[in-house]
């Protein structure tokens, strides 16, 4: 991973924490907090649609990944919050 993905992941993985945030329930776990998720979120969506051979195909693809993989993963936490 070069430095150049490593930080269009950090500023693709903000972003998507922050739409993510609004998806799930209106507002998430609050705007930093979303915005953290959202970075683990892309990563992990990076790894998981790699891991498959699937290709996100630039911005607008990254961004998708990323707003999955955020979403998925506020989800889960909303989840476990709640036990």
């Amino acid at each position: 991973m070069t430095v150049e993905s490593l930080l269009g992941i950090l500023i693709i993985g903000g972003l998507a924490g922050w739409i993510a945030g609004l998806l799930v329930k209106g507002r998430g776990q609050g705007i930093v907090m979303n915005i953290i998720v959202g970075i683990i979120g892309a990563f992990i969506g990076t790894w998981v649609f790699d891991f498959f051979g699937i290709a996100a195909g630039g911005t607008i693809g990254n961004l998708i990944v990323a707003i999955v993989g955020a979403a998925i993963l506020l989800g889960l936490l909303q989840l476990v919050r709640r036990a």
